[in-house]
């Protein structure tokens, strides 16, 4: 179900984001209004939620006492959402996040790599994409991009310790093109050369990128970057084995 009006997309969007959490009618007016808000601000707000609850009656087969009183609910000084697990792709994220993570923490790489990766395949696309962002939902944006990036880092970490240089090297290649300045990516990416016998193309990563960097902020690359490309340049053995040898 996804409403086709501005207003209750963004509403919609900032009540699963904080979901089960109450969110404040103050909260809603100011992702909706430039400041000041309309007088009507208020009232339209309960409009707004009110074509949600009929939304939410068609899509779920509810009727709309149930949808008030158990899915979009007033409570306090807001509303909130109580979604259930599989209605929301950020809470099936966040649950292989933290399976990944604790598999990660016990020594299990096998299934943090597992489960690190179901956690990405629940993204389809960009986060809220079709939701005119305000500042709240703006802010809540950059922190899942960046919970996005963090968890495909750790994911990407723990393979090339599994010794899947081979099976993610394609994967690498797209992913260092899309995202030009990205170091800890491009390292990945020459560690995935090299153990796949592509030194020279190894080398020619880093100059690629220091190249890029330099001509557009006027940077060298990072240490990591560096200690990579001079273990690729030295055929140092440690970096056919340990990726710790880039923290």
């Amino acid at each position: 179900m996804a409403p086709v009006a501005r207003k209750p997309r963004q509403i919609l969007a900032l009540l699963l984001l904080d979901s089960p959490r109450v969110v404040p009618t103050a909260t809603l007016i100011d992702e909706l209004w430039t400041p000041p808000a309309p007088r009507t601000a208020r009232a339209a707000v309960q409009v707004y939620v009110f074509e949600l609850r009929k939304r939410l009656a068609e899509a779920t087969g509810l009727d709309m006492g149930t949808v008030a009183n158990e899915v979009l609910c007033r409570a306090r000084n807001g509303y909130k959402f109580v979604a259930e697990p599989t209605w929301f792709d950020l809470r099936s994220f966040r649950e292989r996040e933290r399976a990944g993570l604790a598999a990660l923490a016990e020594g299990d790489l096998a299934k943090a790599a597992w489960d690190l990766r179901a956690a990405l395949w629940t993204w389809s696309g960009p986060a809220l994409a079709g939701v005119e962002p305000g500042p709240g939902i703006r802010a809540e944006v950059a922190g899942l991009e960046q919970s996005r990036a963090t968890v495909l880092d750790q994911r990407i970490e723990v393979e090339l310790v599994l010794g899947r240089h081979r099976e993610i090297l394609d994967e690498l290649a797209g992913l260092a093109a899309r995202d030009r300045f990205n170091e800890d990516l491009h390292a990945q990416f020459m560690v995935a050369l090299y153990r796949c016998g592509h030194r020279t193309r190894a080398l020619e990563v880093f100059h690629r990128l220091r190249e890029d960097m330099v001509s557009r902020f006027g940077l060298e690359p990072s240490p990591r970057l560096y200690r990579c490309y001079q273990a690729a340049l030295t055929r140092d053995p440690a970096l056919g084995e340990l990726p710790a040898l880039l923290a």
